[in-house]
């Protein structure tokens, strides 16, 4: 019996004796790390919340740089006496900039001033819905979301539920669905279906691209000549045509439509190049007949030296690329752009050939209205496939934020026609330009 309880007290004491040493091994090792909790990373509340990068935590933050020798050994080192600290309650925390802070408004809330009388223009399938969303968020993000201005959108066909749903949901001002009539998406009754058919076949032969497209000739035709005089369009002065899958690189800060407005320009571009000579064979033989028959709308001072190289006798193919345009829809509107339309559009150029809405515009704006008429958009960064506008100034780059390469910049390629702008409009090409070129 006296055995039994000596072993129960040897149990007991040893029992004590590991706790004790469990105890001392857990408090030395509580002591010799800090806890990750809100007040390790500063101290307390009141104080100065400044801080320099480099200095976060004790650790440089340049690549391959010598660590702290306290984290190599695996403990957090101690904060110098006046490290900021991260508050414990972040609600309470000071914001690093109030309403009341000049630049609050920069690139957050709504812009002030007044808008203008404009929306942006889409046409575009229900099969694009997710490439026109990807445009609409570049639009958003880098303008729209703090001018709210509206968004149609056109199509041959009616548009479907997602496509709705989904572009309403992203567009910041109001959206409006308009479907094409059929005479502003068909063959004109003056065209030969047959020898529209022919041309077809032939250009799919020589793989002209979009050369066997019927489609894509409505396409040229209607945005020539029609998506203007939509009703849907009728209700604005002003458009901002946006395609399925384009890119904007860098914030507009400014309103366009204002600055359009206000310093009375009609039509603006941020690319231009030389067509396909294959789709535009006979094009200014209308253009010049078109010149014979209404020379009251031919404008003094146009731009017919961007367009030809000797005087109006043969075109060097030079255009805006029309997938961007801000643009001004009472000049599209006014009876010598609608006239200069028709009299192409009854030579049936569109389907005997493949005229481009491009070249129509372009050569529309070069001799229906005056140079100082037309704006380049240096600062408004922008690709659609293939070709990239990138703003040509590294300052203007950097203070709109943009993230395009300017080695990708086709402003100053040997196939782009904005050096010609430049010139003929005696411009002072931005510096820097010449590092492009190749």
């Amino acid at each position: 019996m006296a055995a039994g309880s000596a072993r129960i007290v040897r149990y007991i004491l040893f029992a004590f004796f590991f706790l004790a040493v469990l105890y001392f091994v857990s408090n030395s090792s509580y002591e010799s790390v800090q806890q990750l909790k809100p007040s390790s990373f500063g101290v307390g509340k009141g104080e100065s919340t400044s801080t320099k990068p480099d200095d976060v935590g004790g650790v440089s933050s340049s690549w391959g740089s010598k660590p702290d020798e306290s984290i190599t050994k695996g403990t957090a080192p101690k904060p110098a006496a006046g490290t900021p600290k991260q508050y414990e309650d972040l609600a309470e925390a000071p914001m690093a900039l109030t309403p009341s802070d000049q630049g609050w408004d920069e690139l957050l809330g709504t812009a002030p001033g007044p808008r203008m009388n404009a929306t942006f223009v889409s046409l575009a399938r229900n099969s694009d819905v997710w490439e026109i969303a990807r445009s609409i968020r570049q639009v958003e993000d880098r303008f729209n979301r703090r001018y709210n201005y509206d968004w149609v959108f056109l199509n041959d066909k009616p548009f479907d539920a997602t496509f709705k749903k989904v572009t309403s949901s992203l567009v910041s001002g109001k959206t409006h669905y308009g479907e094409i009539p059929h005479e502003h998406w068909s063959f004109p009754d003056h065209i030969d279906q047959d020898k529209a058919r022919k041309v077809r076949e032939d250009m799919a032969q020589r793989k002209i691209i979009y050369g066997d497209s019927i489609s894509y000739r409505h396409m040229c035709r209607f945005e020539s000549g029609f998506f203007f005089r939509q009703p849907l369009m009728l209700n604005y002065e002003w458009y901002w045509r946006v395609e399925p899958s384009i890119e904007l690189f860098c914030d507009v800060h400014y309103d366009p439509f204002r600055f359009m407005a206000e310093n009375k320009k009609k039509y603006s571009f941020v690319l231009s190049l030389y067509e396909y000579v294959e789709t535009i064979p006979t094009l200014w033989d209308s253009v010049k007949k078109f010149m014979k028959n209404y020379p009251e709308h031919i404008v003094e001072g146009n731009s017919m030296g961007f367009l030809s190289d000797d005087g109006g006798e043969n075109y060097n193919h030079c255009h805006f690329w029309s997938n961007f345009e801000v643009g001004n829809l009472e000049w599209l509107r006014s009876k010598a752009y609608v006239d200069f339309f028709e009299s192409l559009d009854l030579d049936g150029g569109f389907f005997y050939e493949r005229w481009g809405d491009a070249p129509v515009h372009s050569i529309a704006a070069g001799l229906l209205l005056k140079k100082e008429e037309l704006h380049f958009f240096n600062d408004i960064a922008y690709y659609h496939v293939p070709f990239t506008h990138c703003p040509t100034g590294e300052k203007t780059r950097l203070d709109l934020r943009c993230h395009c390469n300017p080695k990708d910049n086709f402003d100053w390629k040997g196939y782009s026609c904005t050096s010609r702008f430049f010139d003929v409009n005696g411009y002072e090409k931005p510096e820097g330009y010449e590092n492009q070129q190749d």
